[in-house]
């Protein structure tokens, strides 16, 4: 490795021996306490961040998520479940492209970040359409084959076991039901790779610190961005929960990427 090379991830904390820690950014925490530790770094950004997805990205998030809501092609009378959604922005763009045909629950585990989400709906005049659920990736509130889709934006990364938030939304599609993950992953382009790197380490945190006075919880996000498994690795785990036909598409040079997979 030289100099101008990124730091080498540390390996995942699910290939620990019974599973009994987690990581929690480049720490290793138990893992029963991981969920907990989450939650508090988003009761703490609750009311900026959105504000600070805007910052921290120069605002492409909006253009990101814009493509999964393309590729999804959502119509009216499905039913369509957002995890980890809670401050509504997927939602909000289901919403609009179908008039409001479709339905959303948006599940999250932080009652905060769905206060938030919910207030910013009834600011936009939305009152039907959406439902807002206080819930576990890796234990959905929901029946099995409940929903026609399952999307989650830049919220896996944050669950303490990904194979079960994955097995999770396959028990909660319907046959032919489509899963959508949008999520930072791995920079294909190696200069833009140092670069990016760089950037997140620094202004991350610091924009955290002066935006939204928590300079902590935005250096987890940055190491959380890290710790998330690479385009492959995802792939394969969906294919392992039981997920078909499962391909994935880079944007901005695989800073994010979206992958896509089907219930059949």
């Amino acid at each position: 490795m030289t100099a101008s090379d990124p730091p080498i991830d540390p390996p995942p904390a699910d290939s620990e021996p019974g599973g009994a820690t987690a990581s929690f950014g480049y720490r290793e925490v138990p893992a029963a306490q991981k969920a907990g530790l989450v939650r508090q770094v988003f009761d703490s950004v609750a009311g900026r961040y959105d504000l600070m997805n805007d910052l921290m990205s120069l605002g492409v998030h909006r253009l990101w998520k814009d493509v999964l809501v393309d590729v999804l092609a959502p119509r009216a009378g499905m039913s369509i479940v957002d995890v980890a959604g809670g401050t509504g922005d997927i939602a909000f763009r289901i919403h609009r492209r179908t008039a409001g045909g479709a339905h959303v629950s948006v599940c999250d585990i932080n009652p905060t970040m769905l206060a938030t989400g919910q207030d910013r709906a009834t600011d936009r005049g939305i009152l039907h359409g959406l439902t807002w659920t206080t819930g576990d990736a890796e234990a959905l509130p929901f029946p099995d084959r409940r929903f026609d889709a399952y999307t989650i934006a830049f919220g896996l990364r944050n669950v303490t076991h990904v194979e079960r938030a994955l097995a999770e939304a396959r028990r909660v599609l319907r046959p032919g039901g489509r899963f959508l993950c949008l999520e930072f992953s791995k920079v294909t382009l190696p200069l833009l790779g140092r670069i990016y790197d760089a950037y997140s380490a620094a202004m991350l945190p610091a924009l955290g610190g002066l935006v939204a006075g928590d300079r902590e919880s935005y250096r987890y996000l940055h190491e959380s961005i890290r710790r998330h498994p690479p385009q492959e690795r995802l792939a394969a785990m969906m294919g392992d929960a039981g997920l078909a036909r499962v391909t994935w598409r880079d944007l901005s040079g695989g800073i994010v990427a979206l992958h896509g997979g089907w219930r059949i």
